[in-house]
């Protein structure tokens, strides 16, 4: 199970040869068992880099995002109360993007790799990365 994040997602949907080769093969690995997990603050984040014009779309956000709901493999995940407060208490040091910390918590709540090439998170000890 793989947990994309935010970059990657819109890189898979949109973009997939800017994924590395390790990790276009972890997604596919995970669309073949249905594995593949975005978490719902990816979505936010897609709505607020489009919204701030730092990201162009060929459709709507709203509608883009609907179409990767629509993907049979493709599972969001809601940021809920457990995986809200893991993000405040990740073990240091890890910098203080609040997306990518609950990006790596909904990763650990649901035993699975982030796939992504921020060197933060890559580097980060706590939490299993594929790129």
């Amino acid at each position: 199970m793989i947990v994309l994040d935010t970059h990657a997602w819109i890189w898979f949907v949109s973009n997939p040869e800017l994924l590395s080769r390790k990790a276009k093969r972890s997604v596919d690995a995970a669309i073949d068992e249905k594995g593949v997990l975005i978490s719902s603050i990816s979505a936010w984040e897609v709505a607020l880099l489009v919204s701030h014009k730092r990201l162009r779309l060929t459709l709507d956000v709203t509608d883009w995002i609907t179409q990767s709901e629509m993907l049979p493999f493709i599972q969001f995940v809601p940021v809920d109360n457990s995986i809200a407060v893991k993000s405040v208490s990740l073990p240091q040091p890890l910098h203080n993007d609040p997306a990518d910390r609950i990006i790596i918590a909904t990763a650990i709540a649901m035993g699975a790799l982030v796939v992504t090439k921020d060197e933060k998170i890559l580097q980060y000890p706590h939490v299993q990365t594929i790129w």
